[in-house]
């Protein structure tokens, strides 16, 4: 069951780049919740935090500071180990906040945050309930359904799939059949991305009432 007073929500993905921070930017504005990115690669262009700040229109004290800032675009490991930095993946324990909190990972569910250690592990620790971003291109099926199996096995509590991009009717079909999960909605990519385009299209095509919940059920 969610915390009433803390409530917490995992976004995770399929695979890297298929625009989870952008659907959490979406998320946290809809919940007027605060963001927590753990572990961020990467800092020679805008961070996800930067990103969710700008789309999500949402004031800074409500975008919380990564509990590591890792200089590499690489798997979190990888990344860590060229910084000489040790990245302990049992501190990791998000931060007290007054009202929700949006907590996204870094790539996909199995991505290592150490050669021992994976994000769905923390995920599992955690038990939050926790959303599956997966994109609608080819090979989505095969990845989204191996996603599933993955969380399952470690009892991490499944809010649904949100699918990102173009309409792809029976690929949809088939994995909330097959996977046996909600369909919580479809973002298409925006052209031009902006805050105004991302929260007009949320409203219009992602089923917050089902999001609520399931995150008060899970």
């Amino acid at each position: 069951m969610i915390d009433e007073a803390h409530p917490r929500v995992v976004v995770t993905g399929t695979d890297t780049g298929i625009g989870k921070t952008v659907f959490s930017a979406a998320l946290a504005y809809a919940l007027e919740a605060s963001y927590w990115k753990p572990v961020q690669s990467g800092l020679d262009e805008e961070t996800d935090s930067q990103t969710v700040e700008r789309l999500g229109g949402l004031p800074s004290d409500r975008i919380l500071p990564e509990a590591y800032r890792l200089t590499t675009p690489a798997s979190p490991h990888l990344s860590a180990a060229i910084d000489g930095a040790e990245l302990d993946p049992d501190t990791l324990d998000p931060p007290l906040v007054s009202g929700p909190l949006v907590i996204e990972g870094a790539g996909g569910l199995l991505v290592p945050l150490t050669r021992r250690t994976l994000f769905a592990d923390v995920f599992a620790r955690w038990r939050y309930p926790t959303i599956l971003c997966a994109r609608t291109g080819l090979g989505t099926i095969n990845h989204t359904l191996l996603s599933l199996e993955a969380m399952r096995r470690r009892a991490i509590p499944i809010v649904g799939i949100v699918f990102i991009g173009d309409e792809q009717a029976d690929t949809r079909s088939i994995i909330t059949e097959i996977g046996d999960i909600n369909d919580l909605g479809r973002l298409p990519k925006f052209d031009p991305l902006t805050a105004d385009n991302l929260h007009t299209g949320f409203r219009n095509w992602i089923d917050l009432s089902i999001i609520k919940k399931r995150l008060a059920s899970c």
